[in-house]
């Protein structure tokens, strides 16, 4: 059932919501409703989850046409099933225990590598950078027109994901193949490799954000996020040149975490 046919049938004869159904569309309301599903695991849709994971490393258009469908039928954006957020999870934790084999850390090294990473890495700066765009988005890039629409924070906070999930795999996952036997070896071969994933890495977490904030039709020169591609790509040939490493300065400061 569509949104304005549950709103209409719930009007009074005043003309006047009822409280319980002006609640439901509050983002406390929302947020609430998330997070309380967030501790049920039967009603989330993890395959659909495992879906969307898969085309944003091939297809991620068509994970923001989904949030349109979704917009039209429950008058959200923002995703309403934390399956996504658990499955990300998942593959932080796994990844991050690679990441503490292959740096050859200790058990309790690798838990508060680990915790780190979840709480900081992932939680603290998603927070942060999710809080930021809300902010410029509905600052700057709203249409005059389209004054009545906002960016929803929960939105904000799932593209954040939909970016970091392809960013963690490059990084996390695929790179620790590489990590002893090629990336840091100190030679050209291995800060090319490693720089060049982390380029990808980073311009996929780029590419995906604009598509997140291109997909909301009453935002306006939603363009300029994919102005960091320029200085982007002007570090990684810097870094070339200069011989920098950035694996080796991520490995180095993990190990500075845990002392």
């Amino acid at each position: 059932m569509l949104p304005s046919t549950s709103v209409n049938s719930s009007v009074h004869g005043n003309g006047v919501l009822s409280s319980r159904d002006a609640a439901r569309h509050t983002a406390g309301a929302k947020r609430y409703k998330y997070l309380r599903r967030l501790f049920r695991f039967r009603q989330m849709d993890f395959e659909f989850a495992a879906w969307q994971m898969l085309y944003l490393f091939t297809s991620p258009q068509r994970v923001y046409r989904n949030f349109h469908y979704r917009k039209q039928t429950k008058d959200q954006w923002a995703r309403d099933d934390p399956a996504f957020l658990v499955l990300l999870s998942i593959w932080l934790c796994v990844s991050t225990l690679g990441f503490g084999f292959v740096l050859d850390m200790g058990f309790f090294e690798t838990i508060k590598l680990l915790l780190w990473v979840v709480f900081i890495d992932c939680v603290g700066v998603g927070l942060l950078i999710s809080t930021l765009m809300w902010f410029i988005s509905n600052k700057y890039l709203v249409k005059r027109q389209s004054r009545d629409y906002d960016v929803e924070w929960g939105y904000a906070f799932d593209v954040h994901l939909n970016a970091f999930y392809p960013l963690l795999v490059i990084l996390h996952f695929i790179q620790l193949f590489f990590i002893n036997h090629v990336i840091l070896t100190d030679t050209f071969i291995g800060y090319l490799v490693g720089n060049t994933l982390w380029l990808i890495a980073v311009g996929y977490y780029i590419y995906v954000t604009f598509l997140g904030y291109s997909a909301l039709p009453f935002l306006k020169n939603t363009v300029i996020l994919l102005y960091p591609f320029a200085p982007l790509i002007l570090l990684f040939g810097l870094s070339l040149a200069l011989g920098w490493n950035f694996t080796h300065a991520l490995c180095s400061f993990y190990k500075y975490r845990v002392k």
